[in-house]
């Protein structure tokens, strides 16, 4: 798996086999195959509609929408629930109700708040291309914690490393910036979010806080580095920066 599609993500439909179809996400531009069942194909009219609807983004690690008759669906944070004129939420088979979770609009950047936000992952395990509680890489968190602050940033670490504003040094960086780390060969191969408080949430077999300093990640269960530091970039700045 390379990457993950959320509940409410959209995708264009490039190529078909059988079962399987070739994507392209709208919002990061990623391609890849998923099987068809994973998919609800829209209409142009429908599409059209959605695409004019506000929406509110799951921010508890899990949620539930459901609706009369139909089987709950489990939901994780980051997903997108786009809000009907009538009422209630799209979905695959019709109008869904949030039952169970919590969710809120796009709203301006907030280091505290995302900082609390990525504590809620602490213990997650790590998945190659997942972007939800039950599997997520580097990457992926990275990605979806701005994305809530409506923040898009690329997929990859590599590309994420070439977003924002460049910070010198670890001791000038804040909350909510967000440090990129490579390997021998000088590749950008991890990212994780700075807390502000000499530590980094970060994916490395789990989501996991360990300390940071101009040397990279420190695994204490270890006694040693286990990322070296390469760069730090700033994304977003909060109200009056």
């Amino acid at each position: 798996m390379v990457n993950q599609l959320l509940f409410g993500d959209m995708c264009e439909l490039i190529e078909q086999q059988g079962t399987w179809l070739y994507v392209r996400t709208l919002h990061d531009n990623y391609t890849g195959w998923c099987h068809q069942k994973q998919l609800t194909l829209l209409s142009n009219e429908t599409l059209e509609v959605l695409m004019q609807s506000s929406y509110e983004l799951v921010i508890s690690p899990v949620a539930i929408i459901g609706a009369p008759g139909k089987p709950p669906l489990l939901l994780t944070m980051g997903s997108k629930l786009y809000a009907l004129s009538s009422g209630g939420y799209a979905g695959p088979e019709g109008t869904y109700a949030l039952t169970e979770g919590l969710s809120v609009s796009p709203k301006p950047f907030n280091a505290s708040e995302m900082i609390d936000l990525a504590v809620d992952w602490l213990k997650a395990p790590y998945l190659w291309g997942g972007r939800s509680p039950f599997g997520v890489d580097c990457s992926g968190l990275i990605q979806l914690l701005f994305g809530l602050f409506g923040i898009a940033l690329p997929r990859d670490a590599r590309e994420q490393a070439l977003q924002g504003q460049l910070v010198s040094l670890v001791e000038e960086s804040r909350a909510g910036d967000v440090a990129f780390f490579d390997n021998e060969e000088g590749n950008i191969v991890h990212a994780g979010l700075i807390t502000g408080t000499g530590s980094i949430i970060h994916a490395s077999g789990e989501v996991r806080m360990d300390p940071l300093d101009h040397h990279g990640i420190f695994d204490r269960g270890v006694g040693k580095y286990s990322h070296k530091l390469r760069l730090i970039r700033r994304y977003a700045f909060a109200t009056g920066d």
